[in-house]
């Protein structure tokens, strides 16, 4: 490969990766606006924000679906990132 295929392939590469991004960002914000909308209904029947046993039945589902490259532990920091920003977003 020379450099030049080599630059050519990066920026392919990058580019699929930005539109991937934006997808994610898309999926996260409408993943967002549905713990918002529990949040409200927990709060209105007086229920906690925080489940951790649903929280951990999540994370250990998509731990499971993943068929990689990401290693399960990686799986898991980044929905217990996500679990803990809608957490957050549910505590408004």
């Amino acid at each position: 490969m020379t450099p030049n295929d080599a630059a050519i392939t990066l920026k392919e590469c990058r580019d699929r990766i930005d539109l991937l991004d934006e997808q994610i960002l898309t999926l996260l914000n409408q993943r967002a606006s549905v713990a918002i909308e529990i949040g409200k209904t927990k709060a209105a029947v007086g229920l906690p924000v925080i489940e951790l046993s649903r929280e951990r039945s999540v994370i250990e589902g998509m731990v499971k679906r993943s068929s990689g490259p990401l290693e399960p532990g990686a799986v898991e920091r980044i929905y217990a990132a996500v679990m803990l920003e809608m957490r957050r977003l549910q505590q408004s």
